[in-house]
């Protein structure tokens, strides 16, 4: 398997990344087009319902920016909705919730954008040539990350600090086990637990994956399909680890839990969305979450990206028009980070 690409400033010059955000910009400044074209689907169904549209550019509202896309996430959740997109959509759905590019367009009472500021940020349908969003739900994007890992950082690093700091509430010294560790949340997740000094134990199930992990910092590493948790957590924490961030379900999260320590001062986090949830047990603190969008948690969020020099890995990059199969890629599974979807 293909050892997927890690984005940071030491992958580009200084020189060549501001000549790539100029031309963007340059790009953005010039009038914005009536139509765009999109990946969206009519009806719901497999990957092969995604085509490309050509749509409306939206307008931006008051509080909202409106975005040239560069680039965009594909995430699990998409394939869900793409498959049943519920009784109340309007077709044609375009999917997509985060993704960076630069500012085109600004609505009333905005502060702090202007066009031609290279932003990331959540929201919908950034499976598009443009896309508005509440102007606090985006952010610059940070020192040190281009506008493609920009494309796959909003949800999956605000859903990596906030499970480490505000629900795990991780301090320096403390162990830790991410399950999981090589997806699109896992291997930042291990990177900002290492910048809080935490000690981490990770998992993922191919070698590629325990590689990665091990290379973004990882201090231990065990094949959640094969290997012997209990072993490799009694090695690494021979009292019990600290707390453990579910990014995956299944008997191996279960193994997880169970190497806790044994005093009732446990705590899990896991994600919302993993299937099969982890049973309760009694005297662990077991926290279900998601993500939450705001300026504060994206200040928060570009302070620890910049800090830790975070490097975020593309599992794969597909062209706008090449969406469904993106799709297919994501469906097949063992991805090495998160998908991008090249936009511009």
């Amino acid at each position: 398997m293909k050892t997927p690409t890690l984005l940071t400033v030491a992958a580009m010059s200084a020189c060549a990344a501001a000549i790539a955000v100029a031309s963007s910009a340059t790009a953005a400044a010039t009038a914005v087009p009536d139509t765009m074209l999109a990946a969206a689907f009519d009806h719901g169904g497999g990957p092969n319902v995604l085509s490309l549209h050509r749509l409306p550019v939206p307008k931006p509202k008051a509080g909202e920016v409106l975005i040239a896309v560069h680039s965009a996430g594909v995430a699990v959740w998409d394939a869900s909705d793409r498959q049943d997109p519920g009784e109340g959509a309007h077709f044609p759905v375009v999917l997509g919730t985060d993704g960076a590019g630069i500012v085109a367009a600004v609505g009333a009472g905005v502060h702090g954008f202007k066009v031609g500021d290279a932003v990331y940020g959540t929201g919908d349908g950034f499976y598009a040539q443009y896309v508005t969003a509440a102007a606090e739900d985006v952010a610059h994007v940070p020192k040190g990350v281009d506008l493609t890992a920009a494309g796959i950082l909003a949800v999956s690093g605000l859903s990596a600090l906030e499970g480490i700091d505000d629900v795990l509430r991780m301090k320096a010294g403390e162990t830790l086990i991410i399950h999981g560790a090589s997806g699109g949340v896992g291997t930042l997740a291990v990177q900002f637990a290492k910048l809080r000094g935490v000690r981490v134990l990770a998992t993922a199930t191919t070698d590629d994956g325990l590689a990665l992990v091990k290379r973004l910092g990882a201090d231990a590493v065990v094949n959640g399909k094969s290997g012997d948790i209990a072993a490799a957590a009694r090695a690494f924490a021979p009292q019990g680890v600290d707390a453990v961030l579910g990014l995956a379900g299944g008997e191996a999260l279960e193994r997880c839990i169970d190497a806790l320590r044994p005093d009732h001062r446990g705590r899990v986090a896991y994600l919302y969305g993993i299937e099969p949830i982890p049973r309760p047990r009694l005297y662990v603190q077991m926290t279900l979450y998601s993500y939450i969008s705001g300026v504060r948690e994206f200040d928060q969020l570009n302070q620890a990206v910049e800090a830790a020099r975070l490097q975020v890995p593309v599992a794969a990059e597909y062209p706008l028009a090449d969406a469904a199969q993106a799709h297919q890629r994501m469906a097949a599974g063992h991805l090495l980070g998160k998908i991008v979807l090249r936009v511009r």
